[in-house]
């Protein structure tokens, strides 16, 4: 099967409330969504979205690197067992460029073979998904989700921390942890948002709380392995994993857990590798969201399931979305998905939040 065509999307959606990422107020989220054509007139949906204050490209580069991208391989054939992967490792690409692309190509290479995307990406991938739950607020509110989460039957739960004083944020993990009960995982993520000092304060003040890890504690990252050892505290790694290959994990074993999210890692082909060589490192890999839409979340079910879908996932942020690209919205207010339900379920792009970009090339 060969591609024979390709159209670009911008769009803007709509947040449910203000998201502060590095300083930064967001009010909507944008991306750009890519739809290859294959010869047999299948297709396939991919999405690039660059985190403003985590990503250095812009949703301005990413859509011109789509765009030279898909007209490079117009007429080419596509098959993720071929040399497509190889092709794409000898260009430089920004990492949710490679993401979008990567994406787009395995829905239409599923869709010309009948399959869904997951069995696509693996020999026996799981059909059935547990999701971690994401508090992102503060005070009675983040103790009312947390007792939500708690009786709705959720494994694990994320606690955004850093955004207050370390004394602060140490009585909110204390209540939030009682709120849960001791039988929810508890995980915390501090984007990189203290000092050494201030890390080892968090540590004393928290040593009673039993918590899964914590994603990046430090500003300075290189001082991870000692905070590691020193604190005793359980560390992810999420940040510090881009632009990084599968076989550097093998320096950073004190991680409890990696935080995977293909935007950052650049695409599909580059968090498998990541995922299987930090299981046989003993580290788990925990596959996330970064405020993608349903086109890039469906692209995350199909990978957590390729990755075995038994650690919980991180795919709550797409709860923020006030809109999106899909309708019907992708159901994952549970803490367990059925995959292929979902999978198989009819969707249709929602044009309303799409500006179709100029000098496409038609089918």
């Amino acid at each position: 099967m060969e591609i024979s065509g390709f159209k670009l999307y911008r769009y803007a959606l709509p947040l449910k409330e203000p998201l502060l990422l590095k300083g930064r107020e967001l009010h909507r989220r944008e991306g750009v969504l890519l739809k290859l054509v294959g010869s047999g007139g299948s297709t396939g949906w991919g999405e690039a979205a660059p985190l403003p204050g985590f990503s250095r490209e812009s949703a301005d580069e990413a859509a011109r690197q789509l765009r030279r991208l898909a007209e490079s391989v117009v007429g080419c054939g596509i098959d993720p067992a071929g040399g497509f992967i190889r092709e794409l490792d000898r260009r430089s690409l920004a990492p949710s460029v490679r993401s979008g692309f990567e994406l787009a190509a395995y829905n239409l290479y599923a869709a010309a073979s009948g399959r869904l995307l997951p069995e696509v990406l693996a020999l026996r991938p799981a059909m059935t998904l547990k999701l971690s739950g994401l508090i992102s607020c503060s005070g009675k509110a983040a103790i009312s989700e947390a007792r939500r989460m708690r009786s709705g039957g959720y494994e694990a739960v994320k606690l955004k921390v850093g955004g207050r004083s370390v004394e602060e944020d140490a009585d909110l993990v204390r209540s939030v942890s009682e709120a849960l009960g001791g039988r929810v995982r508890l995980r915390l993520d501090a984007n990189r948002a203290w000092t050494f000092e201030e890390a080892m304060s968090f540590a004393h003040n928290t040593g009673e709380v039993d918590y899964e890890y914590i994603e990046e504690p430090l500003a300075d990252p290189a001082g991870l392995p000692g905070y590691a050892r020193t604190s005793g505290v359980p560390v992810a790694l999420d940040e510090s994993l881009a632009g990084m290959l599968p076989e550097e994990l093998d320096k950073r074993a004190y991680a409890r857990a990696a935080v995977l999210k293909p935007a950052m890692l650049g695409g599909i082909s580059r968090t498998l590798r990541m995922a299987s060589r930090a299981g046989e490192l003993g580290i788990s890999p925990v596959i996330s969201s970064a405020y993608e839409s349903g086109v890039g979340t469906l692209g995350l079910v199909a990978l957590a399931a390729a990755t075995g879908g038994e650690v919980p996932s991180g795919l709550d942020t797409y709860r923020r979305l006030a809109g999106d690209v899909l309708e019907p919205r992708l159901e994952l207010s549970a803490p367990q998905v059925n995959i292929r339900e979902m999978l198989e379920t009819r969707r249709e792009i929602e044009s309303r939040w799409l500006a179709a970009l100029p000098d496409e090339v038609e089918a």
